[in-house]
């Protein structure tokens, strides 16, 4: 099983920024940014449009309560999207890979994604 979740910032800068910082702790094995997307939001009663970068992080179940610490201290946005959802199907080599990505021990070549 996998975790997906979701956030945005106002540049891809910070958007790079969190997915290393989630990354390289090895709380997330995998950072993808895109964007940039619009947004459209009330904000203090009014409503916004703003251009975002959008952060997917993968992370395994086990990690989803640091993750989300981690995000909230880093994320410069007073409140951060963060939705997540539970992949119930992940491919048996890409799981592989994430679990080895996501914890201290070395990762092993023969077990990337092709």
């Amino acid at each position: 099983m996998l975790v997906i979740g979701w956030t945005t910032t106002s540049s891809q800068p910070q958007a790079e920024t969190l997915g290393r910082a989630l990354v390289g702790a090895r709380l997330a094995a995998c950072a993808q940014i895109e964007g940039p997307v619009t947004s459209i939001y009330h904000w203090e009663d009014e409503l916004q449009t703003d251009a975002e970068w959008r952060l997917t992080l993968k992370f395994l179940p086990q990690h989803q309560d640091a993750v989300e610490k981690r995000l909230h201290e880093l994320h410069p946005y007073e409140t951060p999207q963060w939705v997540t959802v539970i992949a119930d199907h992940v491919a048996e080599k890409y799981l592989s890979w994430a679990k080895a990505n996501s914890s201290s021990l070395p990762f092993n070549a023969s077990q990337a994604p092709i």
